[in-house]
């Protein structure tokens, strides 16, 4: 991505404290934007902060748990405070929640998860839109999952039908805001080596041979595999692209 399309630009990246949100922020970064991560994991997200910033990069860190409505709010309020816009948001926050199928998950465990995943992409959204609405421009993308897009048979229906949930809200968003510049996609990655692939899979991992069995492409992908796709969407090389979903996943879902 050329640096024109990036340079004195303001990023915000949820989640940015690691796995493909910390791909993301490192990439948006590299490619001239100042970028400003948002998380409750303050530590992870400093570090990472410090690795731009000693890589020449511009970056910022913002300690807020984006399923509150204040958090977000207080957080967009920071960023227009500091920086006067916002032109790109990458909403990546997100958990699994623990595994258990459908008729054995918990109350608690199906609110947390919807509430982590879904309702802080919307949350993000209604704020971040807002302030590009003033703008009249911004781009936004949204981290799904290809299990958004197929059934899961890991114990994870609260995580499935928050990513499906996220699909519809971003095609939604996409639809609505056309008209004033805004334009809204979503990412479904699909077997990514991240920490949250290890918690899925084991300490061992999964067998080579399984991997090139199950995935058409032969491998698992790369968190910076996803964060190129991402700051592609918000680039003018993706201009005519809203509404979109993208599918990460070395053609598993092809299938």
């Amino acid at each position: 991505m050329g640096s024109e399309d990036f340079k004195n630009r303001i990023t915000l990246v949820t989640g940015g404290s690691s796995g493909i949100g910390k791909e993301s922020a490192i990439a948006f970064a590299r490619a001239g934007a100042t970028v400003v991560i948002a998380d409750i994991d303050v530590n992870a997200g400093k570090k990472v902060i410090d690795q731009i910033n000693n890589s020449t990069g511009d970056g910022e860190f913002q300690q807020a748990d984006i399923s509150k409505a204040s958090d977000v709010k207080r957080l967009i309020e920071v960023i227009i405070q500091r920086h006067g816009k916002l032109d790109f948001a990458h909403n990546n926050a997100g958990v699994e929640g623990v595994l258990e199928k459908t008729a054995e998950c918990s109350e608690e465990n199906w609110d947390h998860v919807i509430r982590t995943n879904l309702k802080s992409v919307w949350l993000s959204m209604k704020y971040e839109i807002l302030q590009m609405c003033k703008q009249g421009a911004g781009s936004i993308v949204n981290t799904s999952s290809v299990y958004g897009l197929v059934g899961c048979d890991r114990g994870m229906p609260a995580y499935s039908a928050s990513k499906s949930g996220i699909i519809g809200l971003t095609k939604t968003a996409a639809l609505e805001y056309a008209s004033s510049g805004i334009r809204v996609n979503v990412i479904c990655p699909g077997a990514i080596d991240t920490a949250f692939r290890h918690r899925l899979v084991g300490p061992n991992g999964e067998n080579p041979t399984r991997n090139q069995q199950r995935y058409p492409i032969g491998r698992i992908g790369t968190p910076e595999e996803v964060a190129n796709a991402v700051i592609w969407l918000c680039s003018e090389k993706a201009s005519y692209i809203t509404g979109s979903v993208l599918t990460i996943d070395g053609g598993l879902t092809a299938k």
